[in-house]
């Protein structure tokens, strides 16, 4: 993986984002169908889709490396975006989010198996974690397809569910430090 900002799965394109991202991203951001795990979270305007483009554009400055929009490999039309973003405790946070249109594909397992893999040769020594809620069973099955395991769970943090429980995957033993931060 020589060039990181442009990758090829087998049945994916995933390049680094630009700002021209925007319009379709907050179409998948502010569709309610991804986000029936956790409504709260689904983008009302496209500033909070823009801040969050922002922020992946300078990850891939700052680290590197940072989320992919993903294409089909044949075709311009964005299915989501896909990688492994830097946290200030030293781990990388693997996220993705589809179309709803595409859910139950695999193509989530297959661009995050490129993220996770960029990641450990980026950055060898900062473990990749995955954060999910415990009833977010299509991710749970993503993480596990991937080699993860189950490393905590604790409450949610800032959930307004006061059940929610928030699951912490991750490719290695997390030092005791580590297992506090990713629950925070």
């Amino acid at each position: 993986m020589s060039d990181r900002r442009h990758h090829r799965t087998e049945r994916l394109r995933l390049d680094a984002p630009t700002i021209d991202d925007l319009d379709v991203l907050h179409a998948i951001y502010s569709d309610p169908r991804v986000w029936t795990h956790f409504p709260i979270l689904r983008h009302t305007n496209s500033q909070r889709t823009r801040s969050m483009l922002e922020g992946w554009i300078d990850e891939w400055d700052r680290d590197g490396l940072g989320q992919w929009i993903v294409r089909a490999r044949d075709d311009d039309a964005v299915l989501g975006n896909a990688g492994c973003s830097l946290r200030p405790h030293g781990w990388w946070n693997l996220g993705y989010r589809f179309a709803a249109e595409v859910h139950g594909r695999g193509l989530a397992t297959e661009a995050a198996r490129a993220g996770l893999e960029a990641a450990v040769v980026v950055r060898p020594q900062a473990p990749v974690v995955a954060h999910l809620l415990e009833h977010n069973v299509a991710s749970r099955r993503v993480a596990e397809k991937l080699g993860l395991t189950l490393q905590q769970q604790g409450h949610d943090v800032g959930n307004p569910d006061p059940d929610a429980v928030r699951l912490v995957y991750a490719d290695r033993d997390l030092t005791e430090e580590q297992r506090a931060t990713t629950l925070t």
